[in-house]
């Protein structure tokens, strides 16, 4: 079997529509804070915001990829990615969300120490369309179930923190709001 290759920019869709409401935006709030606090002040939050985009224009620079030794994950400034060595892998399943922008899809990998972590590269959402994703994920799968025992794919039990994000919050508010109020109410009295 061939290795396979996931690469971020490989995958990237520019969407014309984000970048003109985006340009629309900035220079409407670029023209407001010339006014309010000068131009020295904008060319400060310009290159603050250069600086923050930083680590964004970096993961799209890395990389994964499946081979016989495992699943490797590739870094911006590493020589050598980190590989996973295929025994490691405990379960692998799609990872599916909502965002304002649409579904998001990614491949997550779990390990035997309870670990999980997003596969690079193969994601399928608004700027990333990737009409062979499911044919990509069944590589992958396809490289684990040859690599590995079917005793060792065991499924890892659901976490708290793996609840979608809408029920974290209402239950963290639910929490929140049970044991404020009353203490405000008796405080009250």
């Amino acid at each position: 079997m061939d290795e396979l290759t996931f690469r971020s920019k490989d995958r990237y869709h520019w969407s014309w529509n984000f970048a003109i409401w985006f340009g629309m935006a900035a220079a409407v709030a670029g023209a407001r804070v010339v006014y309010d606090l000068g131009t020295t002040t904008l060319l400060w939050m310009i290159g603050g915001i250069a600086v923050l985009s930083v680590p964004r224009l970096l993961a799209r620079t890395t990389w994964s990829t499946v081979g016989p030794a495992g699943i490797t994950i590739h870094g911006a400034f590493r020589r050598r990615g980190r590989t996973y060595p295929w025994q490691d892998i405990r379960w692998m399943e799609v990872y599916e969300t909502e965002s304002r922008f649409g579904p998001c899809r990614m491949l997550q990998i779990h390990f035997a120490n309870g670990r999980s972590r997003f596969l690079t590269g193969l994601v399928q959402d608004h700027s990333h369309p990737s009409p062979d994703f499911d044919e990509q994920v069944w590589r992958v799968r396809n490289w684990w179930h040859l690599n590995t025992e079917p005793a060792a794919r065991v499924r890892p039990p659901k976490k708290f923190l793996d609840l979608p994000t809408s029920q974290l919050v209402a239950l963290v508010a639910i929490v929140v709001i049970g044991t404020v109020v009353p203490v405000v109410v008796i405080h009250k009295w």
